[in-house]
């Protein structure tokens, strides 16, 4: 079975993670927040309790644009490290220009 790191995970659960809800896929949730529960305790920028090519993909959806600009390249690093070199991301961040045009 492969093994996915659901970074940023909330209270979501990979059921409803398109491309990951099956059973050839065991999540690993990884969250900074104790409250949801998370199987992994940590941050984007340090992400040391994961092991080095440890897992098969990273599932990050609206994580990367709560960080610094200069934290960035640092959770890029943390990802690269934990990923298995045939690995793949899923990264998503909202397109804050679309977002701010709408509001404004």
């Amino acid at each position: 079975m492969k093994k996915f790191l659901h970074v940023g995970c909330g209270p979501q659960y990979k059921t409803q993670l398109k491309g990951f809800n099956s059973d050839d896929w065991q999540e690993i949730r990884f969250d900074i927040d104790p409250k949801v529960s998370p199987d992994i305790e940590g941050t984007l920028t340090d992400m040391v309790l994961v092991p080095s090519e440890s897992v098969d993909a990273i599932f990050s959806s609206h994580n990367i644009e709560h960080i610094f600009p200069h934290e960035v390249p640092v959770a890029l690093s943390e990802f690269y490290r934990v990923l298995k070199p045939d690995g793949i991301v899923v990264l998503t961040c909202p397109d804050l220009q679309s977002v701010c045009e709408a509001v404004a």
